[in-house]
């Protein structure tokens, strides 16, 4: 889910997206629901967690441990479904061991736990607190 804020003709609008599919989208406007047809399929520009070969979910006891294998260039650590963010455990500089918790994530009302897939030192947080994030997003970078 992305949020925007948005100002139209003085007046200030949250508009939180949670789900976009062909030419419609699924958004709230300060809280109220509303469905929007555009004019045009609106192209995804992330690819689905699933579908990548790299990527794995490892079910664990209290909640879902989220993994995603290393890339050469470093580990980028990604949310395998939207939500919000509710803590990051970590700051860049930061030593980590291979299936530390590094980001707790919202989604679907389920609380999530993002671990690091590779020890390192943290180079880069990407989110904060309280962001919303869509499936495939780097939450942070592992080198």
């Amino acid at each position: 889910m992305k949020n925007y804020k948005l100002k139209i003709n003085g007046n200030e609008y949250n508009v939180d997206i949670n789900e976009v599919e062909g030419q419609e989208i699924k958004l709230n406007v300060n809280g109220t629901p509303y469905t929007v047809t555009v004019d045009q399929e609106i192209k995804q520009t992330k690819k689905p967690v699933a579908s990548r070969p790299s990527a794995q979910v490892t079910p664990a006891a209290g909640g879902s441990v989220q993994k995603a294998n290393a890339p050469a260039a470093g580990s980028k650590v990604t949310t395998p479904l939207p939500g919000t963010i509710l803590d990051v455990f970590v700051n860049v500089g930061d030593a980590v061991k291979e299936g530390q918790t590094v980001v707790l994530l919202e989604a679907m009302k389920m609380e999530n736990n993002i671990e690091a897939d590779v020890a390192g030192t943290v180079k880069e947080v990407k989110v904060r607190k309280g962001d919303s994030v869509l499936e495939g997003d780097v939450l942070v970078v592992i080198g």
